[in-house]
């Protein structure tokens, strides 16, 4: 028997929580929340960024007055971005009681964690765990990969992909594409998505490069970009993020390779230094949000978070998640993860740029979606540069929506 197989009696709290069936939390106690993402090597800045990140988003909550009476506690743990450890990291969070995990920075690590938060609740249900991805975007995690105990609160590479694509269709010049990716499940994903669906919305287009490269491992994109540059390449898609986004559009920028890059993380940790002047109007982005869409109410929240980190506000999902979250256990007066998890599905929320609805047949998150262009004269700038983004096309919530295989098995009543 595993570590993780073995959690019906941890710590006297937890087997008076089996023994009589009453919630593993005590009224009054924190509700808290393992943050298992990357805090050490070449991903930490962006796992570092994301736990500050829900941190502040726990403070405002518990400012609030927090849920039901009770506080929120994000902890970190470091599964430097490899899913063995974060299985290991995984363990210790349930040897120490916590019941809600999140993670998002690698959809192979969210592979092993839903495979990992399944089995343990199978095994331990008056101990189950409740798991909120909050970026890792493999489509199927919610299709043939759904589970009950698994809620998504960005939008799936195929969802990005499909407004990605539609835009693009209007770029008539636009006649050679080249597309690179991480070696791993999410840029197979991307690349897939992009390749099936340029051939239905462009069948004109020519794909004429299809590269994926090792993970975090890449220290000059230079070659790669020489390969673009010989294909006649016209514009890029990448779903890079982390250090390989940087250091791809630093190659770009460095050799002058002036094209659109259409990407999933632009704006990512990094990235808007690294590209500097040379990628105004080249490089968009396809996200939930950004610090420059006008009218919306968030400027004080950008504001407040440059002031106390020196970081760019970059995550708004997290702050959905996590109002989300509170309005669930409300709903269910409850923190219990499965009397949550039964709150969530469906459950439809206001944020500042509109709906957010949860899907119940394959928890998905269903929210707008943003493509914009790095540009100047903005009125918040990313990493001191003065540059940001700007908003092209806004996708309304129910038009990112994209059929789902999920089949989901929920726990007996």
């Amino acid at each position: 028997m595993t570590r993780i197989d073995r959690r019906q009696f941890v710590g006297s709290a937890l087997a008076a929580t089996a023994l009589t069936g009453m919630p593993a939390l005590a009224q009054g106690e924190p509700i808290r929340i393992a943050y298992i993402d990357p805090l050490s090597g070449p991903f930490a800045n962006v796992g570092d960024n994301g736990l500050k990140q829900f941190q502040f988003e726990a403070a405002r909550i518990n400012a609030s007055g927090g849920i039901n009476g009770r506080k929120m506690e994000v902890v970190g743990f470091d599964n430097k971005t490899n899913p063995k450890e974060a299985i290991v990291q995984l363990e210790k969070a349930i040897d120490q009681g916590f019941r809600f995990v999140s993670q998002g920075n690698g959809s192979s690590v969210a592979a092993a964690i839903i495979e990992a938060v399944d089995k343990h609740n199978e095994r331990n249900p008056n101990q189950s765990m409740l798991y909120l991805n909050y970026a890792a975007v493999d489509p199927a995690f919610t299709n043939d990969k759904c589970s009950f105990w698994h809620f998504r609160f960005d939008a799936d590479a195929d969802m990005k992909m499909a407004a990605m694509t539609d835009y693009l269709k209007g770029l008539a010049n636009i006649k050679k594409v080249y597309i690179i990716g991480q070696d791993y499940s999410f840029g197979k994903a991307v690349a897939d998505s992009a390749v099936a669906m340029l051939k239905i919305k462009r069948p004109d287009i020519e794909i004429v490069g299809n590269e994926l490269h090792p993970l975090g491992r890449v220290r000059d994109f230079v070659p790669y970009i020489t390969k673009m540059r010989a294909a006649g390449a016209q514009a890029v898609i990448t779903g890079n993020w982390g250090t390989d986004m940087t250091l791809l559009i630093k190659a770009a920028s460095d050799t002058g390779f002036n094209v659109p890059f259409l990407t999933y993380y632009g704006g990512g940790l990094g990235a808007p230094t690294a590209m500097g002047k040379s990628a105004i109007g080249l490089v968009k982005q396809i996200t939930e949000w950004h610090a420059n869409i006008e009218n919306i109410g968030m400027d004080q929240v950008v504001t407040d978070f440059k002031k106390l980190h020196n970081l760019d506000y970059y995550y708004f999902r997290v702050k959905v998640m996590f109002d989300m979250l509170a309005a669930a256990m409300k709903k269910a007066n409850s923190s219990d993860p499965k009397a949550v998890a039964l709150a969530l599905e469906g459950l439809e929320i206001d944020t500042p740029t509109g709906k957010a609805m949860m899907q119940k047949e394959n928890h998905q998150l269903i929210q707008p979606l943003y493509i914009s262009t790095f540009a100047e004269n903005v009125k918040f700038d990313l990493e001191n540069t003065g540059f940001g983004f700007k908003t092209d096309v806004r996708i309304e919530g129910p038009a990112t929506v994209t059929p789902t295989t999920c089949r989901m098995q929920r726990p007996a009543a």
